[in-house]
């Protein structure tokens, strides 16, 4: 237990925000999700002020390197089908920071962000005070993330990790299911070099007595994975033996699914989402809300059908514009993008399809590109405005080594980049059966700033 004792004299409380932007400013001062220290020191102290508020309701915790947002979005949906009151987290954002933080459905308003801001703010500087490190961005979001969810209050938290799971500052809370969507090769720099590495750090969210959601893994994942839950006594219920998806069609405006679940069997759903991946992260959704629940009896059939017809991931595959159309996907790794491809092969017949891609430094980007290299006629070449982002004169260079210098043109600025490559779609459809195409992607960062470009939320 941290002594605050001296703390409390050694640091001035902050004041309070009057307005989201002054809110969000004072979250931005702290140490960045880029900047880690890993331990869970901080926030276990920071839940402590606040009276340990992630105790208060059951809770739902997500992890794996693809996929997480999206179920999230669709296990939220499935349990206010069910009348239950839900507190959302996930990360990053797409447009902007209070998104992170929903209640039954919606993100904060601007007036309710600045209050759970203010409600936790003057705890900060005692944390900052008496531990070695200050809380950082992340930590400080998540601390007032579950003290929302208890001040709601709301019946179930469905958290997503933001990196990891071990050290992540969402694993103070004790989850009566970790649902685990796919893991693969990401964050090599912090997380570790293999998939078995990485498979160590995010099997940390599976608590004793808990019930382990795992999605399809790798073999040297899934044995990682197997290994925590029978050490913690958790149950373990496994996509393709106790739950799955049976069959799948694409059909206008997403899919047409039927999944096997915990308690029953659910034919012919309705999914406005594209992609085999998404019926997955459907099916990865339908067993943790079984697994919370409990019990033997199947989830009303209209409840199910009714909540997952209403299923949004904004920033996958997202169409948010036609003629030409534009698709906006976050793949942001190789794994991901393959998944986005085979979804664009699987639902859509773009001809030509022109890629714009900006991506962060850290990331495979040779990876990602040679996974979208077959689908794409050309590729644009941008960064996002952020630090992080690659330059784009260094994108280029990869691109030309998988594309061929004729397939690559560098845009850096990504409003202009948009409207090239729009033109370039326009310009390369054929005839009346031709529609030519734009996908956006790379980053999270890239796709939420051409999504306001483009008209922004909806």
């Amino acid at each position: 237990m941290t002594d605050f004792s001296d703390a409390d004299d050694a640091a001035e409380a902050p004041r309070p925000a009057e307005t989201f932007a002054e809110a969000e400013d004072a979250l931005l001062s702290r140490w960045p999700e880029t900047r880690l220290e890993p331990s869970l020191d901080r926030i276990r102290a920071f839940t402590e002020l606040l009276g340990d508020p992630q105790r208060s309701y059951r809770s739902i915790h997500l992890t794996g390197t693809n996929g997480k947002t999206s179920t999230a979005r669709m296990v939220d949906t499935l349990l206010r089908a069910l009348d239950l009151r839900t507190g959302r987290f996930t990360s990053p954002h797409v447009e902007k920071m209070s998104e992170r933080i929903s209640v039954d459905g919606e993100p904060l308003d601007d007036d309710a962000f600045v209050r759970a801001f203010n409600d936790v703010a003057p705890y900060t500087h005692l944390v900052d005070a008496a531990e070695p490190f200050p809380l950082s961005f992340f930590e400080a979001v998540v601390g007032m993330a579950y003290a929302a969810f208890a001040d709601a209050p709301v019946d179930v938290a469905v958290v997503e990790v933001g990196m990891g799971g071990a050290w992540d500052a969402t694993n103070v809370i004790d989850a009566d299911v970790a649902v685990v969507t796919p893991i693969a090769l990401d964050h090599a720099n912090f997380l570790g070099t293999t998939v078995a590495a990485i498979a160590r750090e995010k099997a940390g969210i599976i608590k004793p007595g808990a019930v382990a959601v795992l999605a399809q893994q790798p073999l040297e994942a899934a044995e990682v994975l197997l290994q925590q839950a029978a050490e913690g006594g958790a149950t373990v219920v496994r996509e393709g033996i106790e739950f799955g998806v049976t069959a799948r069609v694409p059909a206008v405006g997403g899919q047409s699914v039927t999944l096997r679940g915990l308690r029953g069997h659910y034919e012919d759903l309705f999914l406005p989402l594209y992609g085999a991946h998404q019926a997955q992260n459907a099916a990865a959704a339908l067993a943790a809300v079984e697994a919370l629940l409990g019990g033997d009896e199947p989830l009303s059939d209209e409840v199910v059908r009714e909540a997952f017809g209403q299923a949004t991931s904004p920033g996958r595959l997202e169409i948010v514009r036609r003629s030409p159309t534009i698709v906006l996907d976050a793949a942001h790794n190789p794994a991901g993008a393959e998944a986005t491809a085979a979804a664009i092969e699987d639902s859509f017949r773009f001809d030509p399809l022109i890629g714009v891609v900006g991506v962060m430094g850290d990331k495979d980007a040779e990876g990602l590109l040679a996974a979208f290299e077959p689908l794409l006629a050309h590729v644009v070449i941008t960064q996002n405005s952020t630090a992080r982002a690659l330059p784009a004169d260094e994108l280029a260079a990869t691109a030309v080594e998988v594309f061929g210098e004729d397939r690559v043109t560098v845009v850096p600025r990504l409003a202009d980049a948009l409207d090239h490559a729009a033109g370039l779609a326009e310009s390369g459809a054929g005839d009346a059966l031709s529609s030519g195409a734009v996908l956006v992607t790379g980053s999270v960062v890239t796709v939420g700033e051409a999504r306001l470009l483009l008209g922004g939320r909806k």
